[in-house]
């Protein structure tokens, strides 16, 4: 399934974008209001520059007793990104974020301007359900038994161990 194709990608507002000379002051408070983790530094052009994030915040303004106020996001965001593009295969994102263990990604226009940006729970909303149904299935072909609820029971339980495992890692 394609990016644009995903209801997440359908029904998200326009992503928080802030010039590089923003203040991280401003932008704080901006994605504080927002109740966001995150924004997507652009130029004039809406062309994705960098991200900053909540760890960026906490590891380069906090940790390093930085002023916010005087700090500009330039000063402090991330500008190795990866961008998708809105005809891009989901499953494909989404084993590349969890390889490189990233969770933001910008997804940009053929123009190369910032159209949306997903999460990695935006993508494994997707891929979740199918994983289940295709773990059913097979089961069902190899057994002859339909117990969709005890696979939907331990499909939980796996998610919920792979998220530990995941947020302990990050």
């Amino acid at each position: 399934m394609k990016i644009k194709e995903r209801i997440e990608f359908l029904s998200k507002p326009k992503p928080f974008t802030a010039a590089p000379g923003q203040s991280v002051l401003d932008a704080s408070k901006e994605m504080s209001a927002r109740n966001i983790g995150s924004v997507v530094v652009t130029d004039a052009e809406n062309r994705v520059v960098g991200l900053v994030t909540e760890r960026d915040l906490m590891r380069r303004i906090v940790a390093e007793n930085k002023d916010p106020s005087s700090t500009k996001l330039s000063d402090i965001m991330t500008t190795s990104l990866r961008l998708a593009r809105e005809d891009d295969n989901v499953v494909d994102w989404l084993r590349v974020m969890s390889n490189e263990r990233f969770r933001r990604l910008p997804v940009v226009d053929a123009d190369g301007k910032l159209v949306s940006i997903m999460t990695q729970g935006d993508f494994v909303s997707y891929t979740w359900p199918e994983l289940l149904k295709i773990m059913s299935d097979r089961v069902e072909q190899k057994l002859g038994i339909n117990n969709q609820h005890i696979w939907i029971i331990a499909g939980v339980l796996v998610y919920g161990i792979a998220m530990a495992v995941i947020m302990a890692a990050v």
